[in-house]
């Protein structure tokens, strides 16, 4: 049986590239799919001894980032961070609405990402739920009125952050499915403003004019 061995390095980009945005976009792209490889890999026994995955020192100096799913309520914001077995999980919030994660993954390498959310937020009101293979975060709104997307910047978003589609629910349909989600902060500890433990995605609101054919 062939064993396949993938190298990858740093020379993959070169090194005038520096801190051109097109390169480091393309780099967090290959990053991406490499971590998304990876992570089928780990999870089917009978593949991983066909791959042998070898990442250089200086290419992974860059910050490996968990899958992230988002949905919102008006009052909340819903985060699910892909990341099985997480260890030494530490968030982090603050009331202008930046957020933060990290953790320690499969293999003992280190995951983390930082968000500067649409709004204002309330570290004390916002819970996390660590589980087997997500952790879930509820993120309370200052402000109760739904957000035009998830972030303040109006940027292309980063490809591992994308749309919780379990979750998602149109403004209008709110009131209909509140009891279903109201479930999901049963139980979770409060975020705060400093809390840890050990246990191609859209980001913006459907427009609903145009889904309605007007």
């Amino acid at each position: 049986m062939h064993v396949f061995r993938r190298r990858v390095v740093s020379g993959w980009f070169p090194s005038s590239a520096g801190e051109d945005p097109n390169w480091k976009k393309l780099k967090e792209l290959a990053l991406g799919f490499l971590l998304q490889l990876q992570h089928f890999v780990l999870s089917s026994p009978s593949i991983e001894p066909l791959f042998d995955l070898e990442f250089s020192s200086k290419f992974i100096e860059m910050s490996l980032h968990p899958e992230v799913l988002w949905a919102q309520r008006s009052d909340k914001v819903y985060l699910t961070i892909a990341l099985p077995d997480a260890k030494n999980v530490s968030v982090n919030s603050e009331p202008q609405g930046l957020f933060s994660f990290s953790a320690m993954g499969p293999q003992g390498k280190s995951f983390d990402f930082s968000l500067e959310l649409y709004g204002t937020i309330v570290p004390k009101g916002s819970k996390i739920d660590v589980g087997l293979r997500n952790i879930h975060c509820s993120i309370l709104k200052e402000q109760k009125g739904w957000w035009k997307r998830l972030l303040k910047s109006d940027e292309k978003p980063a490809p591992y952050i994308k749309v919780d589609w379990n979750k998602w629910c149109d403004e209008d349909e709110e009131e209909s499915i509140k009891s279903d989600v109201a479930s999901d902060d049963d139980g979770v500890a409060d975020i705060g403003e400093d809390e840890s433990s050990d246990d191609e995605g859209m980001l913006y609101l459907p427009d609903l004019e145009k889904a309605r054919g007007n």
